[in-house]
Order: structure tokens, then sequence, then C-alpha cells
């Protein structure tokens, strides 16, 4: 089913808004016949996360919050809401992505004002665990500002860019305290030397793309360049170029341009630049948000040739799409082996793929 697809044959297509139209629609009757369990979760046994996620896709995609899927996922939620304001599974290591992709769901939700106090919790828990001056960190420190894994683990641009859309969700502007040191970790995981980035990876691979995190001496899921620099990736790229959007960064700020010129150098659907099918779809799911945040329709090539970005991606999520209306990875890294989670991440990709009006 997955073969690679034409950028240039999939501008062609005249008819992509109708297909983006029925992707939608049929991927959204897969996670309600197929994907749901018994007691509201999709995949539980991964924690609360998924089910998180997919009541924002389903929202954002025109459910409203009464959907019989919808409010089943949503009471299911609620039974990992902490006395401490996190939404998490028991022990979980994962407690800012989950509170996160949890605050994402209810701020959805929140049409009524019924989970206003909800909201309010949750934001302060993210808030609360993100590494600063509690953990005992000043802004020089390369783990300050962003959000991880783990009680004690390192920051990262995954778990970090997942704090910021969370708190932008939840109607926190660029002028809050939290998002402006999520912007400073975010700025120093760009490849690019400024006055926002003076760490020792700044000038080694200066080509303005993201890698996965500058805490605990820095690390690439792409490795590192002949030169020792860290190698910039797609997903990774597209999540801090929203990251920064969202911080409040303006489009002409040189980290943007920067950011927007190694997208068009790498451009493409048919992989993950710099990573090939590994993470593809939550690649596209972060494709989909920057480009959408950054107001643009099309990506020049260095070719010279335009490209309709959500023409393309419409025919790439299409030419990959299963029978039961699901998508599947086979390169299940990052738990994409998993249909519940990857038709997820396509249908938030959808959302911001949507046609102008």
């Amino acid at each position: 089913c997955c073969a690679p697809l034409s950028t240039a044959a999939a501008a062609e297509q005249p008819d992509w808004r109708a297909e983006h139209e029925r992707l939608v629609n049929s991927g959204l009757r897969f996670l309600q016949s197929k994907g749901q369990a018994e007691d509201g979760s999709f995949s539980g046994e991964a924690g609360p996360g998924i089910t998180a996620l997919l009541v924002t896709a389903a929202l954002r995609n025109g459910r409203p919050p009464e959907d019989p899927m919808v409010a089943k996922a949503l009471a299911y939620l609620k039974k990992f809401v902490r006395d401490d304001g996190g939404l998490y599974a028991d022990d979980s290591l994962y407690r800012n992505y989950e509170s996160s992709l949890g605050l994402m769901a209810f701020s959805e939700a929140n049409r009524d004002g019924r989970y206003d106090q909800l909201c309010q919790r949750l934001t302060n828990y993210i808030k609360g665990i993100q590494n600063d001056e509690d953990e005992g960190l000043d802004a020089s420190d390369e783990a300050y500002g962003g959000a991880g894994y783990g009680k004690h683990k390192r920051p990262d641009l995954n778990n970090t860019g997942f704090l910021i859309e969370a708190l932008k969700s939840a109607g926190v502007g660029p002028e809050d305290e939290a998002m402006r040191k999520a912007l400073i970790f975010v700025s120093r995981c760009q490849n690019l030397e400024t006055e926002h980035n003076q760490t020792k990876w700044s000038a080694k691979n200066p080509d303005g793309g993201f890698y996965y995190t500058i805490a605990a001496g820095g690390s690439s899921m792409a490795g590192q360049t002949a030169q020792g620099g860290l190698r910039s990736y797609g997903s990774m790229t597209y999540n801090g170029l929203k990251s920064m959007i969202y911080a409040g960064v303006a489009k002409d700020d040189q980290r943007v341009k920067a950011a927007f010129d190694w997208i068009q150098k790498n451009y493409g659907v048919d992989s993950n630049p710099g990573m090939g099918q590994q993470g593809l779809y939550y690649y596209y799911t972060t494709f989909a948000k920057a480009l959408d945040a950054l107001d643009v329709d099309s990506v020049t090539t260095p070719d010279g040739q335009q490209h309709n970005w959500r023409a393309d991606l419409v025919a790439a999520l299409a030419e990959r799409q299963r029978p039961d209306g699901s998508w599947l990875n086979e390169a299940d890294r990052w738990l994409e082996g998993d249909p519940n989670l990857v038709t997820g991440y396509v249908l938030l990709a959808l959302h911001h793929a949507a046609p102008r009006k």
C-alpha cells in the first residue's frame, strides 16, 4: 500500500479536498468501530496519552464533546486526574506527556466552561514540572525551560513541544513565564548560532534545522554529522518551528526563517527527512501543524517548484490508508505500530491541512 508518491503528482490532483473529507470520516469511523475499548480508552495499556490525543483529534475534526465516542473517552480520562493536578497513569514516567495531552483534550472539550477548573489545575501542574528554578536551575543551564520523560530525566524538544502546545490550547499566551522559559530551551535545540543559542552545538552544523535535545550533552535521533555536529531531522525541525510560533516568535525572526529554509531544502512527504520511515506519522503531524502555524499555502523547493503541501499530504495519506480506514507504520519505532495512535496522528495532521475556505 505504501509506495512512494511524487509530491509533484500529488499537487496536480484536482479533487484533494474531497479526498481530505473522506480520509477524516473514514479515520473517525475506524476509531469508533474498532479502536475504542469498552472502558472508553484507546490503547489503554499504554496509559492515558493515546486516548487524550484521539479525543483532541476527534474534537478538532468536528465531533462534539457529547459525541458518544468522545464522551466515553473523556470519562475514561477523568479517572487519571490526580490530587497534584496532573493527569497520568500509576507510576508513570510520562507525566508531562500524558498531562499535556490531557490538557489539550479537555481544553478542546471545554465548550461551556465545564472543565475550567480541571484545565487550570492541569496548566499549573505542567508548569510546575517544567525544568526551572524550582529544580535548582538557572537560565544558563541547557536543561532550563524544557520538559522531558521521568522525574529526573533530560528534557527534550518532543516533550517541550507538547508542553507549549498544551499551554497554548489552554489560552496561555507568549508573554507567560512558562512559555518564555520553554522558548529558551527550544531555541537551543536549533542548529543556528544566535543571541538565543550560544551552545557548543550551535555552529557545528548551522543548517537551521532542529534535533532532539540540547540537554545532557546533546543528542539527535538522526546521529551526528561528519563534522561532529548534531544532525537535523524532519519531525524535530517542524516541531521546533511550530513551537517557536506558538510561543510568539515572529515569522521574520532569523530562527523561523532559518527553520523554513531547512524545510524548503528538505521538503517531502515520502519519509521523515533524516529518519526515513521511522516516526513518519508523527512527522506528518508536526509538518501540518508547523506549516499551518506559519500560514503558508505552498513550499518552494530548490529546483523552483512550488508544492501545495496540503494536497501533497492528503495524497500521501490516501496512498497509505489501510482498507479498514486506519493507518499503521511498519517501521514501528515510537509506538507507530499502533493503528490507534497512528490514526490519531493522521487526523490531527488532516485538521491542520484542512482546505482554506
